[in-house]
C-alpha cells in the first residue's frame, strides 16, 4: 500500500537545505535536492524526527485545527493520557476534563480507563499465547510503520489487539449516538495526540480502510486554551480525584508503564526509534525469542516524549511515575473488573478488526530480470562510491545514493567523487570530509 496522506508537511520557503532531517530519518525517507528536503511518503513512517531536528522550523505536523470541530453536531475529546503529565502534579485528570469542555467539546473522556482494560486484554492474549515469541505492542503507530516498512517478516509479532483510542471512539460514538439520538457520523471524536503519528492511523489506519477516530488535535495546541480554561474549574477534594484515576491506563503514557503495572516479569520495554531498531534486528536474528511481550515506543521516555507535547519528556515521565505510585500507596482500584474485561475479550470486543499487512517499498522495477539486472548495477555503482555516507550527493548513505541513481532519481555525477569518473582517491576522501 502506498501512502497518499502525510504527517507531515515541509515549508519549502524555510527550509535551509542543512540535511538535519535526512540525518536522523530512521527509514531513510528524505533527500536533499537543490538546497531543499523532500520526503519520500513511501518510506516515511511518520515518526516525527524530522520535526524535532529541523534547526529552522521547516518540517511541521499536519494534525486537525480546533475549528474542526464546528463540522460535527456533538464532540468528544479523548486526550492521551500523556496529556496529564504537561501539568502541574496538584492538577488531577478530572480537572483538565473538565477544562476540555470548558474550551468548546461537547464532552471528554478519560482514556486511561480504556487503557485498564486494553492492559487486561493484553494479559489474557499472552497468557494463552501459543505463537511466535515475543509479542510487540502495537500502542505506537510508528512501531507498527516500521515494522511493515522495514521488518515485513515481524508482522506475525504484533498483538492483535485494538488500540484502547479506537475503542473508545468506537464505544462513545455508539453511546452518544444513543443517548441523544443522533447518527454517528454527526458525532465527532478527536484524540488530543502527542505526536503526529496518530494522525496517519487515522487517516491510514495500518490494519482496516477507516478509523472510528474523526481527528487528531495536538497536544502543543490544546495545552494554552485548557489551562486557561481550568481556571475556572473548581477543584474537588483530593481523595475523590484520585478515586476517578486507572491506575493501569496512567501507565501507557511512559515506556515501561504498562509492563509495570501489569507486573510482566519476562517483558522488555524500549523507547527511541534507534533501540527500537537494535532490538528488531535481534529479533530477525533469532534473539529474545525466550521474552514474551516487547512494549515498544518510537517517542523518548514513550508518549510523553512526544514532538507535539510542551513538558521536558523526562519530567512528564517523572510526573506519571509519582502519579503511579501515589496511587498504589493511596490503595486506588478505579480500574476495571477484569472478570468483565474476561468475557469482552472471548467475545473478540478487543480484536482488531483486519489483518496487519506490509507496506513493501517498491521495487528497481516490476520486471524481475530487470530488477535483477538493476541490483547488479547499483552494487557496482556502490562500489565505486567512498563509501563515508557524506549526504553531499542529497542521499541519506552512499548506498541510498546507488539506489536512487538506478531508480533514475539522480545521476551519478550528484556524487563529488564520480564527477571524475574515478575512484574515491585520497584527495576526494579528504575533500568530502571537509563539505
Amino acid at each position: 500500500m502506498t501512502s497518499t496522506f502525510s504527517s507531515v508537511t515541509i515549508k519549502q520557503e524555510l527550509c535551509q537545505g542543512r540535511m538535519k532531517c535526512m540525518r536522523v530519518c530512521p527509514t531513510q525517507a528524505i533527500r536533499v535536492k537543490e538546497g531543499k528536503a523532500k520526503i519520500l511518503q513511501e518510506r516515511c513512517i511518520h515518526c516525527g524526527e524530522c520535526i524535532v531536528a529541523c534547526p529552522h522550523g521547516a518540517i511541521l505536523p499536519l494534525t486537525n485545527p480546533f475549528g474542526e470541530l464546528t463540522k460535527f453536531r456533538y464532540t468528544i475529546a479523548i486526550p492521551s493520557p500523556a496529556l496529564y503529565a504537561q501539568y502541574d502534579r496538584d492538577i488531577l485528570p478530572d480537572k483538565i476534563l473538565d477544562g476540555l469542555r470548558n474550551i468548546g467539546f461537547s464532552d471528554s473522556f478519560d482514556l486511561a480507563q480504556t487503557c485498564g482494560q486494553g492492559s487486561f486484554a493484553i494479559q489474557e492474549y499472552l497468557r494463552d499465547h501459543q505463537g511466535p515469541k515475543p509479542s510487540i505492542s502495537n500502542a505506537c503507530p510508528v512501531v507498527v510503520r516500521l515494522l511493515q516498512v522495514k521488518y515485513p517478516n515481524l508482522l506475525s509479532h504484533i498483538i492483535p489487539i485494538q488500540t484502547p483510542r479506537e475503542i473508545a471512539a468506537r464505544e462513545i460514538k455508539k453511546a452518544k449516538a444513543r443517548q441523544y439520538e443522533l447518527p454517528e457520523k454527526d458525532i465527532g471524536a478527536f484524540y488530543l495526540t502527542p505526536c503526529p503519528s496518530k494522525m496517519i492511523s487515522i487517516q491510514q489506519p495500518a490494519e482496516k480502510k477507516k478509523s472510528h477516530l474523526d481527528g487528531a488535535i495536538a497536544i502543543s495546541d490544546i495545552y494554552g486554551p485548557v489551562s486557561a480554561a481550568m481556571e475556572t474549574v473548581a477543584y474537588r477534594t483530593y481523595r475523590k480525584s484520585l478515586e476517578n484515576i486507572c491506575i493501569l491506563g496512567i501507565g501507557w503514557a511512559m515506556a515501561g508503564g504498562m509492563c509495570r503495572t501489569l507486573h510482566l516479569r519476562n517483558s522488555l520495554a524500549v523507547s527511541g526509534l534507534a533501540e527500537i531498531i537494535k532490538v528488531f534486528d535481534d529479533i530477525e536474528r533469532g534473539k529474545l525469542a525466550d521474552i514474551d511481550y516487547i512494549e515498544a515506543y518510537s517517542c523518548l521516555q514513550g508518549c510523553v516524549g512526544g514532538s507535539l507535547t510542551v513538558e521536558n519528556a523526562y519530567v512528564s515521565y517523572n510526573k506519571i511515575l509519582r502519579l503511579i505510585e501515589t496511587l498504589e500507596f493511596e490503595k486506588i482500584k478505579a480500574c476495571p473488573d477484569i472478570r468483565a474485561v474476561r468475557r469482552l475479550y472471548q467475545d473478540h470486543f478487543f480484536s482488531l478488526e483486519a489483518k496487519i499487512e506490509p507496506r513493501p517499498i517498491k521495487p528497481l522495477d516490476e520486471n524481475l530480470i530487470k530488477a535483477i539486472a538493476k541490483r547488479k548495477e547499483k552494487d557496482l555503482l556502490f562500489e565505486s562510491l567512498p563509501r563515508i555516507d557524506c549526504g553531499v550527493c542529497g542521499a541519506p548513505t552512499c548506498l541510498a545514493f546507488a539506489e536512487d541513481v538506478v531508480r533514475g532519481e539522480s545521476v551519478r555525477e550528484d556524487c563529488i567523487v564520480n564527477q571524475s569518473g574515478r575512484g574515491p582517491s585520497f584527495e576526494a576522501r579528504g575533500r568530502i570530509k571537509t563539505v
